[in-house]
């Protein structure tokens, strides 16, 4: 680890041990973002913790680049607010956390260190279904309770247009017959899927305007297996940087496509997965009190496939690139993802097809390309 000097005291403080002495272990996160330095599990004697390095000083895309504008969607600083407020604590009583805050330390080159609880517990990441589906239910829970919540001036605004806009992806491809010939693609890619992903593309304003209409919430906005562990029957949810104002069941939809788009949860489970899912976060919005018209959170779960707008335009731009894992220290077949890829976005087609039936049932207007 570069900052072991700078990390001395924080070492001691936490662990009880020099720094000299303290094993560095780098974790699996997204290395692009330019927010975040690295992330570490640090052992010293019988104690451990994980100290993650929030910065702004990283060079990394425009995509990914780390912004001083406290609502933007990649605060650097928003994840030590998150935690030095308890706000990453405040949905605890429904059975999910954050790890504790050991320590919060800005350190003299302008980085901040969060040091964090070292959670024992089984990733997400290898989850039976079950343990999802319950996991929605006591995300229902505490977005039906805690609603939007009181708002602080470094909590992201907008995150899902602003995240959407960022992405750099050439959606000209989407009109291209040559990258849609591709082996990876023509073999993986179920057939109509083109079509919508074009349409997906034309209706993008109408569906982030729908997202942005729908009742508030509190969200993480950045819900996928990796980001959640287990504590006995809790859930421990990590990586706060994105953590605003979002839509009922926005969450939801987030955590669910992004359990197969990085090959957690097979897509031949999604259909599956996703109605009991989303039934368990009904039920958990309606035990907190939630007395809401349904069709609403229905509506933010189907139109939240606007998130993945850029991806099939990406797809094709990497069909001939080796196909790395999440975090990038390691390489998946090829076909296995184009296939699980595609079957995913020919679901959230599906989704947004369903969106725009019941939009205008609640009060929307129709979108552009169903007039």
């Amino acid at each position: 680890m570069p900052e072991v000097a700078v990390a001395d005291a924080e070492v001691r403080e936490v662990l009880g041990v020099p720094a000299g002495k303290a094993v560095f272990e780098p974790l699996p996160h997204n290395p692009y973002n330019g927010v975040t330095a690295g992330v570490w599990r640090v052992t010293g004697g019988d104690r451990s913790a994980v100290v993650k390095v929030l910065t702004r000083t990283k060079e990394t895309s425009v995509a990914w680049s780390a912004s001083n504008d406290p609502r933007h969607w990649n605060f650097w600083r928003r994840e030590a607010y998150v935690y030095r407020s308890g706000l990453a604590q405040v949905w605890q009583r429904h059975g999910i956390r954050a790890p504790r805050l050991l320590a919060c330390v800005d350190r003299p080159d302008g980085d901040v260190a969060l040091w964090l609880e070292d959670v024992p517990g089984e990733a997400a990441t290898t989850w039976p279904l079950a343990r999802h589906i319950e996991h929605a239910h006591r995300l229902g829970a505490a977005q039906g309770a805690t609603g939007a919540g009181e708002d602080q001036p470094w909590l992201s605004r907008s995150f899902l247009r602003d995240y959407v806009s960022g992405r750099t992806a050439n959606h000209d491809l989407l009109d291209d017959d040559e990258a849609w010939r591709h082996p990876l693609v023509r073999e993986h890619f179920p057939a109509g899927l083109r079509a919508d992903m074009v349409r997906l593309h034309q209706d993008r304003e109408w569906f982030l305007t729908v997202m942005e209409s729908l009742p508030r919430t509190f969200s993480h906005l950045d819900q996928w297996p990796a980001n959640v562990r287990s504590d006995g029957p809790d859930s421990v949810l990590f990586d706060w940087a994105f953590a605003g104002e979002g839509a009922l069941g926005e969450d939801l939809g987030n955590y669910l496509p992004d359990s197969v788009f990085d090959l957690f949860v097979p897509a031949a489970d999604l259909p599956g997965l996703a109605k009991a899912a989303y039934d368990a976060y009904v039920h958990g919005l309606r035990e907190s009190g939630w007395h809401g018209d349904e069709r609403l959170v229905r509506l933010g779960v189907c139109a939240s496939a606007v998130k993945y707008d850029w991806l099939t335009a990406l797809m094709l731009a990497r069909a001939d690139d080796e196909q790395t894992d999440y975090g990038g220290a390691g390489t998946v077949p090829a076909a296995l993802r184009y296939r699980e890829r595609g079957l995913t976005l020919a679901f959230l087609a599906d989704w947004a097809a369903e969106a725009r039936l019941l939009a205008p049932r609640v009060g929307f207007p129709e979108p552009p390309s169903g007039r």
